[in-house]
């Protein structure tokens, strides 16, 4: 074994050691976290922020506050946010931001567990946001104190296990639910931070170097009220609609033959996930609006899906010929793709997740979309690892009894906690 290698498994050894030590501590501030209600919608967030920058002071850590214009924000559709930026600097070389955010959607119904309490049972954490994405809140965080723990002596008059070079700056924003354009979006979008690389909050199983990008877009069919004794005084929206709705639905069946190239990502899917219309049961409905979501895989032009999909619209619509309907677009999310400089960031977290977890953690995509491609879309190299278990469903992420497991918790805060020393020079400490 070399010098350098033996320098590095006695800092890997150090940072587990650490881990292990202040893990108790660990699961009491993500409790903390659990128990502010950030529900989005309504999208009150600043409180959230403020009491986690309180907590991170508990360890030294000073968290920029960062508050979106409240009028910024109505417009918008929420009620306040304000980001997070904490700033860890060692000395000349790369910056890594570790992104995370703490909006997250209402718990809805049949919890059986508090959704705001942090409960622990049988090694679980449950509440809203433990897994998506608080708990990665509290991944990040740990790391970092770990990491900076090699900078001290392990004992009196001894040398450094590593000095530290380059930076890690902390971002915890809350916009992620709506998009992320005033979470992250701001943050770059007001030059309040340039990071070298990028790794945002995911699961331990799979570090995600890419990601469907999303269309979702807000349908409204317009026609006449009338009684329903007398229809024929009417035109009724709700069969316009449905001959819309139909048609949309047919797409799917077209999205299914095609296949992406990315590994976990399969094919195209589109889902209307709201419709609303209508004033009484003895009225012929004016009008009704329904919200799509189209996800998209890496491989398609966006431009080329909105258009075809405001065609399918226009075709169905026209066998109504007296209704009207708009169609308004309400996000456009772009799919993440490997950006060149990733290379490093991603092998050393596989390398590390592997040996800690006793399996093959490989790199690959996912069908969701996130915040990673607004770091993307400025050149900045993104991957996606955290706390979590393999799949969304395990989790339980936006539905009842949202939970992680502290294994996983444990054990991934060491591998992003590897990951930081192997990337910020700490292989180069005095041996």
């Amino acid at each position: 074994m070399t010098s350098s290698a033996s320098a590095s498994d006695s800092a890997y050894a150090a940072l587990d050691a650490w881990v292990d030590a202040h893990f108790d501590e660990q699961v009491k501030f993500l409790q903390e976290l659990v128990r502010v209600p950030t529900d989005t919608p309504p999208g009150n967030n600043a409180p959230h922020a403020e009491r986690t920058a309180e907590l991170l002071a508990g360890f030294g850590f000073v968290a920029e506050k960062h508050p979106v214009p409240a009028a910024t924000v109505r417009d918008y559709g929420l009620e306040s946010i304000t980001n997070l930026i904490v700033r860890r600097p060692y000395g000349p070389g790369p910056t890594i931001a570790l992104n995370a955010h703490g909006d997250v959607v209402p718990p809805g119904e049949g919890w059986t567990h508090d959704p705001y309490g942090g409960e622990v049972v049988d090694g679980k954490l449950y509440g809203r946001a433990s897994a998506v994405s608080k708990c990665d809140f509290s991944t990040y965080s740990f790391a970092v104190r770990a990491l900076e723990s090699l900078r001290a002596p392990p004992v009196p008059g001894g040398q450094p296990l590593a000095r530290l070079r380059g930076g890690v700056e902390l971002h915890f924003t809350y916009d992620e639910e709506f998009g992320g354009e005033l979470g992250p979006g701001w943050l770059l979008k007001n030059q309040l931070t340039k990071p070298d690389l990028l790794l945002a909050a995911a699961f331990s199983y799979q570090v995600v170097t890419a990601h469907n990008g999303c269309l979702q877009m807000e349908v409204t069919v317009h026609g006449r009220m009338g009684h329903a004794a007398v229809p024929d005084t009417a035109v009724d929206a709700l069969q316009a609609a449905t001959k819309i709705l139909n048609a949309l639905y047919q797409q799917n069946t077209l999205y299914k033959q095609i296949s992406s190239a990315v590994a976990g990502i399969t094919h195209p899917y589109l889902n209307v996930g709201q419709i609303s219309g209508g004033t009484n049961t003895n009225v012929v409905p004016g009008k009704v609006v329904m919200r799509l979501d189209r996800r998209m895989i890496p491989e398609e032009n966006p431009a080329e899906v909105e258009a075809t999909i405001r065609q399918v619209i226009a075709d169905a619509a026209a066998q109504s010929p007296d209704v009207r309907v708009d169609v308004k677009r309400l996000l456009l999310a772009n799919s993440l793709q490997p950006l060149p400089g990733n290379e490093a960031l991603v092998e050393s977290l596989c390398r590390h997740a592997s040996a800690l977890f006793g399996e093959p953690v490989p790199a690959g995509g996912t069908p969701l979309y996130t915040d990673a491609r607004l770091y993307s879309e400025q050149g900045i190299p993104a991957a996606l690892y955290g706390c979590g278990p393999r799949t969304v469903l395990e989790s339980n992420a936006k539905r009842a009894d949202e939970h992680i497991r502290l294994d996983d918790l444990r054990r991934a805060t060491k591998v992003v906690a590897r990951t930081l020393f192997d990337l910020l020079q700490g292989n180069n400490a005095p041996t």
